[in-house]
């Protein structure tokens, strides 16, 4: 089975400039976990799950660091505390989304979805067609697959 004949086609989307008390009404209004961040041409570039959202609640942490020869080195190393203090005080989507998306192509079979969203540690997945959205996957519509295939 293939990515088209399970996908959700009826996806919200958001732009890069959408606030993120915006994103915040979306996910409770349409009861989603997740919105892929699109641009002009409905290309994904990002992608905002609850799981973002959750930095705008915590209080700064201060990096882990050991001094090693007058020097300090960070535990996680920069870029991962710079993420984190960039998600805090964000106020947009772009300030928060993650960039780096997996994205399938509609003809993916269904096993490699689920292959990536377990190796990958994610809930849903868009599907492009020639490069632009055409639909998503997400971990209830692979359930439901799954549900089908056991009856």
């Amino acid at each position: 089975m293939k990515a088209r004949e399970i996908m959700s086609t009826d996806v919200y989307t958001i732009r890069k400039d959408t606030t993120i008390e915006e994103i915040a009404k979306i996910f409770t209004e349409k009861n989603i976990s997740g919105v892929p961040v699109v641009d002009e041409q409905n290309k994904v570039i990002g992608m905002v799950s609850q799981k973002d959202l959750l930095y705008k609640d915590i209080q700064p942490r201060f990096p882990a660091v050991v001094e090693i020869l007058g020097g300090l080195v960070f535990l996680q190393g920069v870029k991962h505390y710079n993420e984190e203090l960039k998600k805090l005080v964000a106020t947009k989507a772009e300030d928060i989304m993650t960039g780096n998306v997996v994205t399938v192509d509609e003809e993916t079979e269904v096993e490699r979805i689920a292959e990536l969203m377990v190796e990958k540690d994610v809930n849903r997945i868009p599907v492009l067609r020639g490069g632009k959205l055409a639909g998503i996957v997400s971990r209830a519509d692979m359930v439901r697959y799954i549900a089908r295939m056991l009856e």
